[in-house]
């Protein structure tokens, strides 16, 4: 379904504290296009168009169906962005060790998203093993596959489909969002909430061992990804997700002179170390982490030692390349050769 929506007005919102690109681009949300100097996405069922400037947010409505309740659009966004949340206490409270000073420092103004319950789980079923990168190419093609499509300007966006609309594909329709083994999962979870057998509004209710638990019973929910329902959805600050990322941060950083750190380990000591705000504290880690790894990946790959190391192996590929051909040919043209009638040469493969 398309809904063609032009811009009404520029709206301005006080946004202290606040990055706006960091906080988009810090494996939260995935479906956010960057537009011109700003973005464009979804909020539920809101297309907007957001810039920064400043301390201050510019917004462009792009508008919503008019089955949509409205709420006033600085309202939605501010909620959105979490621009209530009292950053700086949030950030006094993490312990002061040298590796959580280094990543608040770096990551100041990233706030947690108050994303869509559903929209959060789903896509957060669809990431399991999958990279940053990956989880953005099936979130979009959920969207433009299921979703309703909006127009914020001259940009295309699309909203996530509701969990009814999932519910009512076939797995091989899901499997064309490259989803793989994910597709059965999502769409039993899909069913589970439209027929309302797993209510998540009404889990907001229920204490966080109890949600987590609701969660996990869910079919390709683990604590992980639980963790991140419950921090990214549910607001649950505590929450405090183990990926890779930082499973491999907090042994190098926090458990350098064990060999063996068991993920009961890990998480036990998150929820006692990093306390009440552990979630912004795992985000901050994360980000820091993940957007190190990349500059010092495209530093490595820019130098000159690289650079020439890249280009002797390109050549040296392209030789052996050409040399595979050669011989190619050579054995096409033997080989075409009818019995006793091909020389003095016996042709071999190769050693």
């Amino acid at each position: 379904m398309s809904f063609v929506i032009t811009f009404t007005s520029v709206i301005e919102i006080p946004a202290p504290s606040f990055d706006l690109a960091m906080s988009l681009d810090s494996g939260q949300v995935f479906h956010w296009q960057k537009t011109g100097k700003g973005f464009a996405g979804t909020i539920g069922d809101f297309a907007v168009y957001i810039e920064q400037n400043g301390n201050v947010l510019k917004v462009r409505d792009g508008g919503a169906p008019a089955r949509s309740p409205r709420r006033p659009l600085p309202e939605i966004v501010a909620r959105y962005f979490a621009l209530d949340h009292p950053l700086a206490e949030i950030c006094a409270s993490f312990p002061g060790d040298a590796v959580m000073n280094t990543s608040r420092k770096f990551c100041r103004g990233l706030r947690i998203i108050r994303q869509p319950k559903w929209e959060c789980l789903a896509t957060f079923i669809c990431s399991s093993m999958k990279q940053v990168a990956h989880i953005r190419q099936i979130s979009l093609a959920l969207r433009r596959r299921f979703g309703d499509q909006r127009r914020v300007g001259d940009q295309v966006v699309y909203t996530f489909p509701r969990a009814q609309r999932i519910a009512r594909a076939s797995e091989d329709d899901l499997r064309k969002c490259a989803l793989g083994y994910r597709a059965r999962n999502l769409l039993m979870t899909a069913r589970l909430v439209s027929s309302g057998k797993a209510n998540l509004e009404a889990w907001s209710a229920l204490p966080d061992a109890d949600l987590r638990e609701k969660l996990c019973a869910l079919p390709g929910v683990g604590a992980k990804i639980a963790n991140c329902v419950m921090l990214f959805a549910y607001e649950r600050l505590r929450a405090f997700p183990i990926d890779v990322w930082i499973e491999r941060t907090l042994k190098q950083q926090y458990f350098p002179r064990k060999k063996k750190v068991t993920t009961l380990q890990l998480r036990e000591f998150s929820e006692t170390y990093f306390g009440e705000h552990g979630g912004y504290a795992q985000q901050y880690l994360f980000h820091h982490a993940r957007t190190a790894l990349r500059k010092s990946a495209a530093a490595r790959d820019s130098s000159p030692a690289h650079r020439s190391a890249r280009n002797d192996k390109g050549r040296d590929t392209r030789v052996a390349s050409r040399k595979s051909r050669n011989r190619k040919r050579f054995l096409d043209s033997e080989s075409a050769c009818s019995p006793g009638h091909c020389g003095p040469f016996e042709v071999r493969g190769p050693e």
